[in-house]
This record gives structure tokens, sequence and C-alpha cells, in this order.
């Protein structure tokens, strides 16, 4: 039977074919195909579409963006390899691979059952441009499904579920047999599994429970389905933590023999007061002629975890340690990131360090790396530091302002030489016993951190220029780098078009000059309300920082070699840097570059799904926070879409949305070109950047949003406003 129907879509593919060369000058509807090739049969029917699907991903005919099929003979057919980005209920965008074009716009009706993430295949129409900016398409195979597990709420029938995932980018609902709901009840989160995917004039996909985190809006719970739903593993398995367990504590002798002593040199951490893992020691002593000898020691997490063990693969699986609001999840067990490798006070450590004689000036005259053990004399909380810095008197008081003074000297050079000054708002949240929510604030970077800062900047930066000067020839030894690359045009003309409305004149046609030209307006806008807004547009500008075998710079720290060192403990990309410098300076060969390149692969790709659910917890909190608000609130609008406008509460830095349909005044459109809105009839206009006074009018904690009513708009706007 099965090779009857497979001999029957065989023929009926040729039959299409064809016809299709035979009247290449027509476009033909599925129906007017039906009667064309006079299809009675209830299979052969459904087969005209899987065929017709076939012959669009050959090349051989397409579809017009009115559903029409024709011949491709004589035609250039565009089709695009990418990954869907599916932003709205309505639309997608696919982003092509290796740069092969622009994104692509895929209307809902032709993602044919593509979601968020997929490796698709995409057909450009022939006719393009509907929406001013981009080509449109259709997918017409799905190459790879990122994803077949989902985080969602359940909803009960009596003989059946439907599972509501959380993610905002996914928007079916997944049917769940009753048999099979793992005994999940109303309201509960759960990870489900799909295990059919729907067909053509199917609605849902189907699937099964995998896993029953517990009830909706428990903390615990919330917080174990962020990491759920971007694939995170929330626990290490049994295997992983006996295998932490059993490393040798001790250090022996013949260890201690084969490395560099520091335990007799003042060394000292500086964390956050609520850090418990401690990957970075700064040692200084004075050296007799007049210069000053800092070490920066890292934790030697690759002493304890070797290749090809459990460890080690759990490590690579992981990739990173992810930070949610309430919690680390480590990307080694305790035993190692609070225990072995945490450079604990009054205790002997095994470290790999980055050590270097300097002037006063913050000049470096010599650098040595190599493995150490250290002993550090003294645990500093940033906050500890940053009062002794300020006061002029504490515990290590001189060594400390030294240190401060040179790292100055350090930044103000990196910032002549075109480093970006730029930097995001972080917040933090004080929480109760229980994880809600009490306040939020922006963090504060004062000097203690940014005296770290420096530091870890100059060690990641002489390892990675050590390796690649290394080998003179052009060939050169490979090595992981962190790189980022140089700014899109086309957003730094926007930014530039955006600063003029405020007075801020720049051009970034000077070749060369674009760094400079971000840091004078970064000096502009410091202090005046229209920081954050053009400080985020700026930001935006930026490419995404990755790791690569690839010997390029850092567009942001205008590094022309940079590496990541610092962070063994939660980061693998540092704990290949370890391995590979300590190779290289045993004199060991170039390695694999094909074999570090997917594994830099595989650690950005960790590292983007880490920091989405670090945004999602925060998002979730913020939410949290803001159900019980009431009251009006100064906001910024700092975003717009099609559908309403982002507006950043001044106070909290929470961010929610203003919808058009609610805005009853009038009628809006956006004018993206202009950064604004516009009402039909009364013509208010609302810019991007404008001070206005809103109010919370309603939060949905699942889809993790804020809905937020505009009062109105402030009498004087950010670009009249005087400091």
């Amino acid at each position: 039977m099965k090779k009857e129907k497979q001999k029957g879509n065989e023929l009926l593919l040729e039959r299409l074919l064809k016809f299709f060369n035979n009247s290449k000058k027509n476009a033909f509807s599925a129906k007017d195909l039906i009667k064309k090739l006079d299809l009675k049969r209830k299979d052969s029917k459904e087969g005209l579409v899987q065929a017709l699907r076939e012959l669009i991903g050959q090349g051989k005919i397409i579809q017009s963006k009115n559903g029409l099929f024709k011949s491709a003979a004589g035609m250039q057919v565009k089709i695009l390899t990418g990954r869907l980005d599916h932003v709205s209920p309505r639309f997608a965008y696919v982003i092509p691979e290796s740069g092969e074009g622009e994104d692509i716009w895929i209307d809902n009706r032709y993602l044919n059952g593509a979601i968020d993430g997929d490796i698709v295949r995409v057909s450009v129409f022939d006719k393009q441009k509907k929406m001013g900016v981009h080509d449109e398409g259709e997918v017409i195979e799905i190459v790879e499904r990122r994803r077949f597990q989902f985080v969602g709420k359940v909803q009960l029938s009596k003989r059946f579920a439907f599972v509501i995932p959380d993610s905002k980018k996914i928007y079916f609902d997944i049917f769940v047999p009753s048999e099979v709901l793992n005994g999940a009840l109303e309201n509960q989160k759960v990870v489900v599994e799909v295990e059919e995917w729907p067909g053509p004039g199917d609605r849902n996909p189907v699937g099964k429970v995998l896993e029953v985190l517990g009830n909706a809006g428990e903390n615990e719970v919330e917080m174990h389905a962020i990491m759920a739903e971007y694939g995170l593993p929330f626990e290490f398995s049994e295997e992983v933590e006996r295998a932490a367990e059993k490393i040798d504590e001790a250090i022996t002798p013949e260890e201690i023999a084969s490395r560099r002593d520091f335990r007799n040199i003042l060394t000292f951490t500086i964390d956050p007061y609520d850090a418990k893992d401690f990957d970075d020691a700064l040692s200084i002593q004075y050296l007799p002629n007049g210069n000053v000898e800092i070490g920066v020691h890292i934790a030697d997490v690759t002493h304890y975890i070797r290749p090809n063990t459990l460890l080690e693969k759990e490590a690579y699986r992981r990739a990173t340690s992810v930070y949610l609001v309430d919690r680390c999840i480590p990307m080694l067990p305790e035993k190692l990131s609070n225990g072995l490798c945490s450079l604990r006070p009054k205790e002997e450590k095994l470290t790999f360090s980055a050590v270097f004689e300097m002037t006063t000036d913050g000049k470096v005259v010599k650098d040595w790396f190599g493995k150490t053990i250290i002993f550090s004399d003294r645990r500093f909380t940033y906050e500890e530091v940053q009062e002794i810095l300020e006061a002029g008197t504490g515990e290590y008081c001189k060594e400390l302002v030294l240190m401060n003074d040179i790292a100055k000297k350090m930044r103000t050079d990196r910032f002549k030489k075109g480093s970006i000054s730029f930097e995001t708002v972080e917040i933090k949240f004080k929480l109760d016993e229980k994880g809600k929510p009490l306040g939020v604030y922006p963090k504060v970077r004062k000097d203690a951190h940014k005296l770290i800062e420096e530091y870890m900047l100059l060690a990641n930066k002489r390892v990675a220029e050590f390796v690649y000067n290394r080998s003179k020839s052009e060939t050169k030894d490979v090595m992981v780098y962190r790189t980022h690359d140089d700014p899109d045009p086309q957003k730094l003309s926007t930014l530039a078009n955006f600063s003029v409305r405020f007075g801020h004149k720049i051009n970034f046609l000077q070749e060369g000059k674009i760094a400079e030209t971000l840091n004078k307006l970064s000096d502009a806008v410091e202090g005046k309300p229209e920081q954050n807004v053009i400080q985020s547009l700026a930001i935006r500008c930026m490419a995404k920082a990755k790791y690569t075998t690839e010997e390029n710079g850092h567009f942001g720290l205008a590094f022309p070699h940079y590496s990541h060192f610092t962070s063994p403990i939660r980061r693998y990309p540092d704990m290949m840097a370890h391995r590979l410098l300590f190779h290289y300076l045993n004199e060991g060969k170039s390695v694999d570059r094909e074999m570090y390149e997917k594994k830099c692969e595989h650690s950005s790709e960790m590292e983007k799904l880490a920091a989405e659910a670090e945004r999602a917890s925060i998002k979730y909190k913020q939410v949290e926070f803001m159900q019980h608000r009431e009251g009006e609130m100064d906001g910024v609008i700092t975003g717009m879409i099609e559908t309403g406008m982002f507006v950043e509460v001044s106070e909290t830095k929470c961010e929610g949305m203003v919808r058009f349909s609610e805005m009853n005044d009038d009628y809006y459109e956006v004018d993206l070109d202009n950064y604004r809105i516009v009402g039909k009839r009364t013509q208010k206009v609302y810019h991007l950047g404008d001070l206005v006074v809103v109010k919370v009018r309603k939060t949905d904690l699942e889809r993790r949003t804020i809905d937020l009513e505009l009062v109105k708009k402030k009498t004087i706007r950010i670009d009249e406003q005087k400091n």
C-alpha cells in the first residue's frame, strides 16, 4: 500500500511538472490545478499540496504572494536557508545564514508549520517588498526543528487538555490526551513534548507531559519553568554530583613545586556581597625599581576538570552559568564552583595567573603567564572597597588606592584608543524570603567595580595577544577569541538622525572615527533626560559579541585581540582558553581549528539562551512587582511597533506597552522614519524619547507583560528640558 502511494505521488509530480512546463506564461490556484489535472480522489488532492511544495523546493515552480503557482522556467528563483524569528501572531522573519542577504518577511499563512527558532528553507516571491523594506517569502522546508519541548500552563477538559506555552513567540496551544497528562492538574506548569506536528488542515500539535513543575505563580516553579522554557538544565544529575565529590582536594608538594608561589604576596578578592564563588583574585607587591607587580589570579578549573571526563562534558553542555533574579544555576557542581575552585580567604588555592610589571602610570613593562598557588589574605565586597577608596583609610588602603589610580589611567587610555563608553543600565531586586519583589532599583557602578573590570580586561587582552603573536607565520595558532564586529551603518544613520532632535549633531561617515563619535555623544548626553533613550539606541547599533577562533578584533573595547580567560568557573570558553594557553606555554603545536570553532559556536548559542532566560526572570519579577502598583508614574517612550509604544517607568526601569487600540482620543499611526506616532484626526504627536505619565492597566505574569494606560504627555518634552 505504501509503495503504491509513493508511486502515485511520483506520477502526480511528473504530471504537475509537465503541466507547468506547457503553461509557462500562466498562473494557477490549487483549485485550478485540481480541475485541470482532473484530480477526483481525496488522496490525490492531498498529494497535490505536497507535490507543489516539492516543486517549489526544487526551484521548478514559484508561488507568488497572491497564492498562485506558475513555472519558474526562465526565471531566477531565490531559495534561502535561515533561522525563523516569529515576532508577531501575523508574521515572522527568516534571518538568512552566512549573510546571504536581508531578512525575509513571512506572512503567517506561508509558515507551513515552522515555529520560532527553526532552520528553514524559504522561496522568495517574485513580487517583493510589500512591507516596503523586506523581501517576502514562503517556508518550503523545515530543515531542522529547534525544539520539541515547551513549558506552559495546563487547561483541562474531560478527556483531554491543552498546554498554553509560556513563550511569547509560540502562537499555538498543544493538545494533550488525558492518558499522557502525567498527573498534571488545572493551572499547573508542565514540560510538554510535541510528538506530532500539525499537517495540512490540522490546528494543533499533539504532545505528552514529561514533567509537572508545580503550581503556576509559585516562585520556585516559575524560575524552574523559565530554565526549562529555554532548554537549560536546572539541576545536576546524581552521576555528575558524585563525580565532583570524588575529586581529590589535596594539594601535593609536587604540585606546589611545579607552580610559581604567590602565597607570601598580598592577595585579595573583590566581589558582590552575596557572591559564593570567587574565581579571580588580585595580588600586588612593590618592586625595587619603583614599579609594581600586579597579579591577576584565576581559579585553575582545568586542573580539576580533565578532558573527556563526565564533568568536562557537563561543563561543555551547559557552557555557562545562568543568573536568574534570585539565584545562580552554576556551570559546575557546588563542590567545584563554591569549594575547590573558589578563591576563598585564608585558603591555599591553585590558580592560573597573568602577572604584570607596571609603572604607576598604567603602562605594562613585562608580562608573565603560568600556573600558580595563592593564599587570599582578605575577601572584600565592592561596598567595602568603595568605602576605603572614598574615605582614604582602611585595611590595605595604600594598595587599593594605588591599584585604583592605575586602573583609572588604563581606562582613560582605553577610551582614547576607541573603547566605547556606553553601558546598559542593570537592575536589582529586593526580595523577601519567598522570592517576592519588595523593591527594584538600578545597579550603580562605582570605582570598586571599575577597578576589577580594568584588570580583568587587561588579563583577557594580553592572553589573546600572547597567543596571537606566538606564531610568526601568517597561519596563527588556534585560540578562542571574544570578538565584536563594527556597528551596523544603517543603524548608526538612524541614531544620528534621532540625536539631532536633542541638539546632538554627529557624523559617523568619518573613517575610523565611529568609536570617538559615539563616546562624544555619550559624554554629551551624560546626566540629561535623553541619556537612557540615546544610549539604548546606541547599544542597538552594536553587533553581538561572540566566541570564535577567527583572529578578529573587539570593536567595543578597541582591542585588536581579546579572549575570555578570567571566569572559568562560570564560562566554558574560559576553560578552553586556559587549556590552549597552557598548551602553548609548553611549546605545543596548534590544535584542530574546526573542533574549537564548533565549541565556540555552541558556547555563543548557550550564552544567548542564558541571557534570554536571565531577561525572562527579570521581566517576570518586574511584572510581579508592578502588579500592585497604583497611581500615576513618570515614564519615557523607549520604542514603537505597529501595535503600540513602549514606555519605561523612570523610577523602577520597568517597561510596559501602551497599546494604540486603548488610546481612545484618536486613531494613531506609526511614523517610524521620524520616530513618532501621529493622531489621524487631532494630529497629536508622540515622539520616541517623550516624557509621559502612565499608570498600570493590567499585568500578565504568564506572558510576562505589563500593559500601561497613557494618562498624559508631559508639557515639556525631553529635548526641551535643561540640565
